[in-house]
């Protein structure tokens, strides 16, 4: 016997089962039993019966339990009294309220619905309802992507061509107003620049240069100031040191004219050095580049103080000067400089000459050259322009040209107009500026608003034809239509250049989310019923009566 157990437990080994009890056998023969009997028809048929019959139970009976706790309710809501309904309206109505502020305040400062992020971020995973992620993308098609990426335009902040000086201009809006008209970033960005324009690694050869290197690094004013007078009592003849004494501390634009021309005498003297040695090290090529880049700097803003002091022609031959010497500079956009002085000189064919060698497909183009090119085109036929004789008779193709224009620069920039137009408040234009934003709208408009007063009807035309150009325009802007989509970064980047008690102008506007119109009509609602229970209580208790009855 043991022999054949052995067997049997050896045959049945490969399934790794061992042999089956007795009780676990004759169990396992009633349910083949049982399972065999209920294949049958007739049994097929009592559990149809048996299903039916507790189905039709169900039926039956839950109403009759809905009916008895319907009527547990509206004896409960038979009992209430108008005081009830009234705190209960009201407190409704606040919480509603409150949920709708920070709903309001939370769209205000991140854009997003708080209600909504959060029910995207931590709600959706938790249900199980989150999107699959996207496939990642063939190999072959890494390029194209990389490829539609460079061609994207980036939020790349500017230096502002015409940026006013520290202590002449934005030092005195400052002790009248006690606003601050530029922020930390826009101000550490000027202290970079000028590290980079003024500073170079052979600035070890001169001590005056070494001491200026760390004057520009400074973040207190008086600092620098102090750092500059060092400079100069080594040196007599530190360029920079008077550059950095015309921006921060003259008060005038006639005692910063007068440091930029020490400025210009002693940069003059150390360029003619450096080209003579220029060829010797490397340090010494360095040192060339840094003077040079002195050198312009100084020359344009003597033309921008002799523009500022009325001496407008000067100003214009000393940029073509200037353009002439250095025409490799051309990034320091000197040319918008120009276009101003020659619009104030009224000169509009030197500006539309202008126009012809900077308004070109291959340079990089700006508010100042398409508000300008729009400018002449407008200034054809706007003084005989009207709205309604337009209507009848068509626009003729001065007028389309001017209209095109127009729709040019608003597109490439949306949000020049409302200050044209007046519709926005200025403030003074920072150092740095962001094209197509903001920020370069306060630019430009706060120095060629006057340009555009001055030809009659121009306005008149900017407001009659800018808003069609967003007709235009695809929406949402997954492109353009004469130049790239209109980059999303243009707000954050304009906030932090713009000063806070500026309201920033933001394109496209962003739609109030779902939940901001529903909060504000639930507030709306609960207040409106707290107000009527408050004035009509029985009314208002037999209102309630009658809905919990109907609704029973």
């Amino acid at each position: 016997a043991p022999a054949a157990a052995m067997a049997e437990g050896s045959g049945s080994g490969g399934s790794g089962r061992g042999p089956l009890c007795p009780g676990a056998a004759s169990a396992f023969r009633r349910w083949e039993q049982l399972r065999r009997r209920a294949a049958t028809p007739w049994a097929r048929g009592i559990l149809a019966v048996a299903a039916g019959l507790g189905l039709l139970y169900a039926v039956l009976r839950v109403p009759v339990r809905l009916r008895d706790g319907l009527a547990a309710v509206t004896m409960f809501l038979s009992t209430l009294t108008p005081k009830f309904y009234f705190a209960l309206t009201v407190t409704s109505s606040f919480i509603s309220g409150l949920i709708f502020v920070f709903e309001w305040w939370h769209f205000r400062k991140y854009g997003t619905s708080f209600i909504e992020q959060v029910s995207v971020s931590h709600l959706r995973p938790l249900i199980g309802g989150a999107e699959s992620s996207p496939p990642a993308p063939a190999a072959f098609s890494a390029g194209e992507n990389e490829t539609s990426r460079q061609n994207m335009p980036e939020c790349k902040v500017w230096r502002n061509p015409l940026n006013l000086f520290r202590g002449a201009e934005y030092s005195r809006y400052m002790w009248v107003t006690g606003k601050e008209p530029l922020t930390y970033y826009d101000m550490n960005l000027s202290a970079q620049d000028h590290q980079t324009f003024f500073t170079c690694d052979a600035d070890a050869l001169r001590p005056s240069d070494t001491v200026m290197q760390k004057a520009w690094r400074e973040r207190n004013p008086q600092a620098r100031i102090k750092a500059a007078y060092q400079a100069l009592e080594l040196n007599n003849d530190c360029a920079t040191a008077y550059v950095l004494l015309a921006e921060e501390e003259a008060t005038t634009i006639v005692d910063a004219e007068k440091y930029f021309k020490q400025a210009l005498k002693a940069g003059e003297m150390i360029y003619r050095k450096s080209q003579n040695c220029h060829s010797q090290s490397p340090q010494h090529e360095a040192q060339l580049r840094r003077d040079t880049n002195v050198l312009v700097y100084v020359k344009r803003r003597l033309a921008m103080c002799a523009r500022k002091l009325g001496r407008i022609r000067e100003a214009v031959k000393m940029m073509r000067d200037l353009m002439k010497e250095f025409p490799l500079l051309s990034m320091l956009n000197i040319h918008e400089n120009l276009l101003e002085a020659l619009l104030e000189l009224q000169a509009y064919a030197d500006v539309q000459a202008v126009l012809a060698k900077y308004d070109d497909i291959s340079l990089p183009k700006s508010a100042a050259i398409c508000y300008t090119a729009a400018l002449l085109k407008a200034r054809a036929v706007s003084e005989r322009f009207s709205p309604e004789t337009a209507s009848k008779r068509g626009l003729s193709t001065a007028e389309i040209n001017a209209v095109e224009a127009i729709h040019r620069a608003v597109e490439f920039n949306p949000h020049v107009p409302k200050y044209l137009l007046e519709m926005k408040s200025l403030v003074l234009p920072p150092e740095h500026i962001l094209k197509r934003g903001d920020s370069e709208a306060v630019a430009y408009a706060f120095f060629h608003l006057q340009h555009w007063k001055r030809i009659e009807g121009a306005l008149n035309l900017l407001h009659c034809t800018w808003e069609g150009t967003f007709r235009m325009i695809p929406y949402p802007l997954e492109k353009g239509h004469l130049f790239y989509p209109y980059p999303s970064c243009t707000e954050t980047a304009d906030r932090e250049l713009l000063p806070t008690f500026h309201e920033v102008s933001v394109y496209p506007q962003k739609e109030l989310p779902f939940f901001i119109h529903f909060t504000a009509g639930l507030c709306s609602f609960s207040a409106m019923l707290a107000l009527l229970t408050h004035q009509f209580p029985e009314l208002m208790v037999i209102f309630a009566k009658a809905v919990s009855t109907a609704s029973a």
